[in-house]
């Protein structure tokens, strides 16, 4: 694992004891408590799925994959058997291991494949003519999401692929009900969506959105499931599946071959941990941006008082605020793929470099920090997260995506599936870290997370967000540990975040805050959201675990308890 150890950094800055404060903003939802398993996911009947793996005896291996299926069909806006994505898995055992089954460039991919609008600045550094890396056949990469949850599910799992895919197959087939937040998504992607025949009969009915409330079945899916549960990942990655998305990608200006799709292989990579005020933070690697910059920005943070400055304070964003200037400022050297870029992790992740960085804080004015070469605002947003533990000691943080919302707007005829659009995350100017490469994997933003302690997992949390994903994951982490917040508060809690630009805000932060950050010299963008909706576990000394999830989406947590009867206890009649 990479990772520094106490004797490296010394002792860490720990804060004074302080009891738990009244949080200064409303809860919303409420969370769900277990002692068997919790399940925590972005769709209520996907949480169920994953449920109904830990009521049969499953572990959380199996909920967690089996929840990813059935939010490729409640969720299609957002994740797909043709996405990709990262699964933090902690075993019983207490090993850590991260599946990374981030897409990856076609072989026949090149750095100038598009045509870049603009010099590669703000606003529109991924820009390209036609939009070809956003939508259309070549903007997909090759997919690795279900050769990872299907390996995932071989090593560490319990239950047999058919077993796990059964939820998702019966929700395509028998169809759900629509949400008002699907109903949106469709509303935003409706011109994209028109220009793909089988995208349009299926979400736009007689050529408008489908409504909340609507019931949505997808015939062609569960049919897919079906072959996939069969046959196995192969039937994609080199079989009759993966025959018809080349052929159908091809003829749309695609790129990626059956050749590509057979040579796919999920990696498996040691986690980073660092440590934060006498916690370990457990993250992924690059090409990931979270396992570095959020140990980064808890090392700048950590030799400050973040708890006694107090939750939403001017002294605790403005402090934060610049934490994330920092972090983006260096982020370009470390958020490539490790495979072709050199990442100087250990620098990046050490007390010492943290201890420069802070030394150069204004803590009374915000100041510029160079912006490396991250590119704002630009990776997408649309993503899922699943938390899922059982009573048996495994923990599952997983983020997955197809990248945009409906991914590449492209649906494979006949199966439908829905490709992802992964080439716009490649920077499409040559010659940077992150411009495209052949076999090159995709930089994230994911943050599946785990904070422990003596060895014991105290919290699990992940969420979806693009760039905003690593600053929201930190900034729960904080209020976990400095502000004292139950697991439902911290993923409530109001978010800042920016990369050097304007300080976005969300509205619970009061006028007087942000007033006071104005004063600073923090330009303030009051938004209605920063980041999507956060699943987060935490576990409790007694055996007991919370699960919650925010406002931001449809988070449902659902948590198992109770158990089989005591033995030797039978009914009679009298």
């Amino acid at each position: 694992m990479i990772r520094r150890s106490f004797s490296e950094i010394g002792e860490p800055m720990r804060q004074p004891f302080r009891a738990p404060r009244q949080a200064p903003f409303a809860c919303e939802k409420q969370p769900a408590t277990g002692s068997r398993g919790m399940v925590v996911s972005n769709h209520p009947l996907a949480s169920a799925a994953g449920a109904e793996m830990l009521l049969s005896g499953g572990n959380a291996i199996d909920a967690a994959v089996a929840t990813l299926f059935a939010l490729t069909v409640v969720e299609p806006m957002m994740v797909g058997v043709l996405g990709g994505g990262l699964q933090h898995i902690r075993l019983a055992d207490a090993r850590h291991l991260v599946i990374d089954g981030l897409s990856t460039a076609p072989a026949s991919a090149r750095a100038d494949m598009f045509a870049p609008l603009g010099d590669g600045k703000l606003p529109n550094a991924r820009e390209t003519t036609g939009r070809r890396n956003a939508v259309g056949g070549a903007a997909v990469a090759v997919p690795g999401a279900l050769a990872a949850w299907c390996l995932a599910l071989e090593r560490h799992g319990t239950r047999q692929l058919a077993r796990v895919m059964a939820p998702a197959i019966r929700l395509a087939e028998g169809g759900f009900t629509v949400t008002p937040y699907l109903s949106d998504c469709i509303r935003d992607c409706a011109a994209d969506l028109a220009g793909d025949a089988g995208l349009a009969s299926l979400f736009l009915p007689e050529g408008a959105p489908l409504k909340a409330g609507a019931r949505l079945v997808q015939s062609d899916y569960a049919a897919t499931l079906k072959r996939i549960a069969a046959e196995g990942p192969g039937a994609l990655h080199g079989g009759a599946l993966g025959a018809l998305v080349a052929e159908h990608l091809a003829s749309r200006g695609g790129h990626v071959t059956l050749a590509d799709l057979a040579g796919y292989a999920p990696l498996i990579r040691e986690p980073i941990i660092s440590a934060y005020r006498g916690h370990e933070i457990v993250g992924p690697p690059p090409p990931a941006s979270s396992g570095v910059h959020i140990a980064q920005m808890l090392n700048i943070l950590e030799g400050e008082d973040v708890g006694a400055m107090g939750f939403g304070s001017p002294d605790a964003i403005h402090l934060m605020a610049e934490a994330l200037k920092i972090a983006f400022a260096d982020r370009a050297v470390a958020t490539a793929d490790p495979a072709f870029v050199d990442v100087p992790v250990a620098r990046l992740i050490s007390k010492s470099y943290a201890a420069e960085r802070r030394a150069e804080l204004d803590r009374s004015r915000a100041r510029a920090w160079g912006p490396g070469l991250a590119m704002g605002g630009l990776e997408s947003a649309d993503t899922t997260h699943v938390t899922v533990a059982d009573g048996f000691g495994n923990v599952v943080s997983a983020t997955q995506t197809i990248n945009g919302l409906f991914g590449a707007c492209v649906q494979i005829p006949g199966t439908g599936m829905i490709a992802n659009n992964y080439m716009f995350n490649f920077d499409p100017h040559p010659g940077r870290a992150l411009s495209i490469a052949p076999g090159k994997r995709v930089f994230t933003s994911m943050a599946p997370m785990m904070v422990m302690r003596d060895g014991q997992v105290l919290h699990a949390l992940g969420l979806p967000g693009g760039l905003r994903i690593f600053p929201s994951a930190m900034q729960a982490i904080v209020n976990l540990i400095d502000h004292g917040m139950s697991a439902q508060e911290a993923v409530e809690a109001p978010r800042i975040w920016t990369e050097g630009g304007p300080l976005e805000i969300e509205p619970a932060i009061p006028d007087t805050v942000a007033d006071a950050l104005a004063e600073r010299g923090h330009a303030i963008l009051r938004v209605n959201r920063i980041a999507g909706g956060m699943s987060a576990i935490s576990f409790h000394g007694d055996g007991l675990m919370t699960g919650a999830a925010c406002w931001r989406a449809d988070g449902t947590p659902v948590g198992i308890a109770g158990g089989l009867a005591r033995a030797g206890v039978r009914f009679t009649l009298s």
